[in-house]
């Protein structure tokens, strides 16, 4: 039997998790699915918001190595990862000029060789599996806006948010500057929009099986968790 360790930005991809992916990755085989905050989470007031790659990292290590059993994987945002400095994350600047369809490879690939060559050894790659989710965690929300709004007590904008998703082949193209990234195209509409609260609803009415449809960077994620049962 494996295990499965999510290591998540923040609370909405916490919930995320343990509301939506964990029953699904149980019924395939994986033993025990469970998400930790990056970075310090007894700091609650401070949970949330990604951390530098080097305290990430270590977090990953730290746990890999105390359970020899799991697998490690993320899920953290695209958009907003630190790209310059002492706290980037290997492949995201390489990544900011490339195609759309070649970013999260780009990113994921820096990510496991950078942890390899930091661990060292005869360390089994295959038990990291890093995934950056394009390009935040509201674009999965698009792939089906009746059920957006719907789960959130909007349904009067159900046809602004299938506006914002036909402009673009899949949500996961729904980009990432400070007006135009998913989450700032919500909260615009949304007063007072609570991402951990309307986000984990929202995925719950609209369910994995279409977020996979729509979306094929995440896809592509739970299939390879699915293969390593």
């Amino acid at each position: 039997m494996t295990r499965l360790l999510v290591h998540v930005e923040g609370e909405t991809e916490e919930s995320f998790v343990n509301e939506v992916l964990r029953d699904h990755l149980l019924t395939i085989g994986y033993e025990n699915i469970s998400a930790r905050i990056v970075g310090n989470a007894r700091l609650r007031s401070r949970r949330g918001g990604i951390r530098p790659w080097p305290t990430v990292r270590g977090d990953i290590i730290r746990h890999l190595k105390e359970d020899k059993g799991c697998i490690a994987t993320t899920m953290v945002d695209y958009y907003a990862l630190p790209q310059s400095s002492g706290a980037a994350w290997p492949g995201r600047a390489d990544a900011a000029i490339a195609p759309h369809e070649q970013k999260t490879q780009i990113i994921s690939n820096a990510l496991s060789a950078d942890l390899v060559n930091t661990i060292g050894g005869n360390f089994n790659s295959s038990r990291f599996v890093p995934y950056v989710v394009m390009h935040e965690f509201e674009g999965l929300l698009f792939s089906d806006c009746k059920s957006f709004g719907n789960a959130i007590g909007r349904s009067d904008l159900i046809t602004h948010f299938q506006e914002i998703r036909d402009q673009f082949s899949n949500p996961e193209e729904i980009n990432d500057s400070p007006i135009t990234a998913p989450s700032k195209r919500v909260e615009a509409l949304v007063v007072g929009y609570q991402k951990p609260l309307f986000g984990t609803l929202a995925a719950l009415a609209i369910g994995l099986p279409k977020i996979r449809a729509a979306c094929p960077n995440f896809n592509d994620w739970i299939t390879h968790l699915e293969s390593l049962v």
